[in-house]
């Protein structure tokens, strides 16, 4: 990515964190038992975070305290989760086995839809856990950003065909390593960890971007988790090495709970 993108990419990060977008902010308070569609991978969903949302419980992984289901909570929203552990943005715009493409969860009268995904399409967590197994990393390569991109795009525009009037949310993914040497929680080299530092920080650039041509909110994980990463005292994200039930490398419900806190600070009341 050229030093010109990615100071575009920085400004318009900037930009909507701090509630702007192209289309103007949203100040229309959510009506009393909103329509919320909750969309993206397991960054969203919330595998091992408590107990699952869904019984019998599904191969997805859904959370009753993923950031969604809280934020409804909060907000006395009627939700509708699709979430789904290893989701790329495919599974978003299409079927995936016994699964409905996510977006036909959008209706008309859809008022909130937060988006979660990116991240296996690239294989930023897998990336992190070959590594972290004593593997190699394989960054992706430019024309799997260039998908990416343009599957942002769809997904923001398959949204406003669908629900017009609905707010739509851009959620990325939160910091997993920190800023400087790895910790027995993150066992991979100085050298893989700036890597995958840098592959987070695309994905982190390409999310901004694409809320900011989509007219979209963008909620920065990744800056909001940037002290709590694995290594911090007080975590978001589990580490390499967790207890049983719990998924390695994603949100814990610290991380969960600080998402939905900061879409309720978010949406106008």
């Amino acid at each position: 990515m050229s030093h010109t993108i990615l100071r575009r990419s920085a400004l318009a990060a900037t930009t909507l964190a701090l509630g702007a977008c192209t289309h103007g902010p949203v100040t229309t308070p959510l009506p009393p038992a909103a329509g919320y569609v909750a969309m993206g991978s397991s960054f969203a969903a919330g595998p091992g975070v408590t107990t699952p949302a869904d019984a019998p419980a599904t191969r997805c992984g859904r959370s009753r305290d993923n950031y969604a289901h809280q934020l409804a909570r909060k907000r006395g929203l009627t939700l509708t989760d699709v979430t789904c552990s290893g989701a790329t943005t495919a599974h978003l715009l299409g079927p995936w086995n016994e699964l409905a493409p996510q977006l036909d969860a959008v209706t008309a009268d859809t008022a909130l839809v937060t988006v979660t995904i990116g991240g296996n399409d690239v294989n930023y967590v897998g990336n992190l856990m070959n590594a972290s197994s004593g593997g190699t990393v394989q960054p992706a390569t430019q024309d799997a950003w260039k998908r990416l991109a343009g599957s942002f795009d769809r997904i923001a525009a398959e949204v406003r065909r669908r629900a017009p009037n609905a707010r739509l949310v851009f959620v990325d993914y939160m910091s997993l390593l920190p800023a400087g040497l790895p910790c027995p929680a993150t066992p991979v080299s100085a050298e893989q960890a700036a890597t995958l530092r840098a592959m987070a920080q695309r994905l982190e650039a390409e999310t901004a971007a694409a809320a900011a041509r989509a007219g979209a909110d963008l909620i920065r994980a990744s800056v909001l988790s940037r002290k709590h990463d694995p290594c911090a005292a007080e975590p978001w994200a589990n580490g390499f090495s967790v207890a049983k039930g719990a998924a390695p490398y994603h949100p814990n419900l610290a991380g969960m709970t600080g998402i939905a806190e900061a879409l309720d600070a978010r949406l106008p009341r």
